[in-house]
Parts: C-alpha cells; sequence; structure tokens
C-alpha cells in the first residue's frame, strides 16, 4: 500500500513564475524522494516603483512515502 505527503515550499524568481516553480521544483527533488507531482498553489509579485522585481510562487509537492521494513530481529 503507498501513502503519500504533501510539502509546501515556496520560491522565488527575479525572471518569471514558471522560473520559480521550476527552481522550486529542483530543489525539492534534492531533498524529497518519490515525487508523483506538484500544484501551483499560489502565485505572487513583489513590485517596487512600479515594477515587478521578483515572482514567488507556492507549490504543494506530492511524495510517497517510503514504505516500512520490517526489522527481522526478534525480541
Amino acid at each position: 500500500m503507498a501513502v503519500a505527503s504533501v510539502s509546501t515550499i515556496t520560491s522565488a524568481s527575479s525572471n518569471s513564475w514558471q522560473e520559480a516553480a521550476e527552481l522550486g521544483f529542483e530543489r525539492a527533488r534534492k531533498t524529497l524522494r518519490g515525487i508523483t507531482g506538484m500544484k501551483v498553489l499560489e502565485e505572487k509579485a513583489r513590485v517596487e516603483d512600479g515594477v515587478i522585481v521578483e515572482y514567488l510562487v507556492t507549490l504543494q509537492v506530492i511524495f510517497l512515502l517510503d514504505e516500512e521494513q520490517e526489522n527481522g530481529d526478534e525480541a
């Protein structure tokens, strides 16, 4: 039986929301094993003097939890 979990992360880019999402996903891949999907929950932008200076995304990264290994040691 597979059991999944969700990790919510926020990522930023000075170029685009897509790049922010890709950077967030690439970073998640370094930490999480068994990623099966991703959902963009929110897109925001930071604006200074009427210009977008940073694109922000909030992502849900879905991944499978490792299955329990039976120890085999008996007490």
